[in-house]
């Protein structure tokens, strides 16, 4: 579906936040669906009348299953700022997903390092560090409970690949639909219930802070907890 006026969160002469579907890609991959990153090029050339097309920079990526916060750069300018913002850790990203186990803790922090597969696209936790492995780190705490769900706040402090999905895991509580990561059975939809609910930062230009937030998605499960 091509993006439109209702899936910008925000925009202004720099960047431009939309909210992702999940199934959506963010770029370009082996399986040659058209990519987020093209469908907002073609929203900005339709929008400002660009017919050789806009300039469009990936700020930062969210896995195909996951919805919620994308950021875009709308200038060079902007992509070099917003690179050293998350480059940094001078943005606050904060997540939201759904388990069926409740954790052990209600709130607290894991730490582990992450080796890639990049043939099998998985990623495999260590508890200690090891050679090429990553360190990550996030906090979570547990805000509410739903016929048996439960629903969890996630802050990463590190942005790796599947950090947030494996991390979770590792605690003993997979993600709803989230068969790659421990969960039994996998979405029709293609989806997980992890939702990029929110993005915080000083805007590199503006110098104004910049609260990005992104409604649960409608379809028939997740927006069940948007008001907790």
């Amino acid at each position: 579906m091509p993006v439109t006026d209702k899936d910008v969160l925000y925009e202004d002469n720099h960047l431009i936040a939309v909210k992702k579907r999940a199934g959506d890609i963010v770029q370009i991959d082996e399986t040659g669906d058209e990519p987020l990153d093209e469908q907002v090029k073609k929203y900005l050339a339709i929008k400002y009348n660009k017919p050789n097309s806009a300039f469009l920079g990936v700020v930062h990526r969210l896995d195909r299953p996951v919805s919620g916060v994308i950021l875009f750069a709308k200038t060079s300018k902007a992509l070099e700022r917003m690179n050293a913002v998350f480059k940094n850790r001078e943005v606050k990203k904060t997540y939201w997903a759904v388990v069926r186990n409740k954790p052990a803790k209600p709130s607290g922090t894991l730490i582990h390092w992450l080796i890639k597969n990049p043939q099998k696209n998985v990623v495999t936790p260590y508890n200690t560090e090891v050679p090429g492995s990553q360190r990550c780190e996030l906090s979570y705490k547990l805000i509410g409970e739903l016929d048996g769900y439960y629903l969890i706040e996630v802050d990463p402090l590190t942005g790796r690949s599947h950090q947030i999905r494996v991390q979770l895991s590792t605690m003993g509580c997979p993600i709803v639909g989230d068969n790659k990561y421990g969960y039994p059975r996998g979405s029709r939809k293609g989806s997980i219930c992890l939702h990029a609910r929110r993005l915080q930062f000083i805007h590199p230009v503006k110098k104004e802070p910049v609260n990005i937030f992104a409604k649960l998605p409608g379809d028939g499960f997740w927006e069940k907890f948007e008001n907790f």
